[in-house]
């Protein structure tokens, strides 16, 4: 399983960047996570948008009081990729992905800078569907 890092930092802003999710790989592939959860695309794509909307907040390893906030959420997909005008072939060579930007709290920016949170982890709800 790749494993997606923060990709990004701006340090005068305290802004963090990287995938909070990726869904599917470029060769159709639907990517298992460390749970070995499977997200779908289109459930990917409305959860985004769901979090965007209505929540934002982010807190360290699902715990805690809110670090900070998403300022930028971008749902990639070839189709919106084709849309911005990239190449069919760069277009299709990405994963279906969220890409996510967050302030966070001068605490948390010193633990990305250390190392220590090394990458975005989504948190939500879902119902498990056993595939036989």
């Amino acid at each position: 399983m790749p494993e997606y890092r923060i990709a990004k930092v701006n340090e005068e802003e305290r802004l963090v960047f990287g995938f909070a999710s990726v869904s599917q790989m470029a060769d159709g592939s639907l990517l298992e996570d460390a749970q070995g959860d499977i997200i779908e695309p289109e459930d990917l794509e409305k959860a985004a948008y769901e979090f965007a909307e209505h929540y934002r907040a982010i807190n360290e390893m699902h715990d805690g009081e809110d670090v900070g906030a998403i300022v930028e959420s971008f749902v990639m997909t070839p189709e919106k990729l084709t849309a911005m005008g990239f190449p069919d072939m760069v277009a299709k060579s990405m994963p279906v992905a969220h890409w996510i930007g967050a302030r966070v709290s001068p605490d948390t920016f010193a633990k990305v800078k250390a190392g220590a949170l090394r990458m975005f982890s989504i948190e939500g709800t879902a119902v498990r569907e056993v595939v036989a």
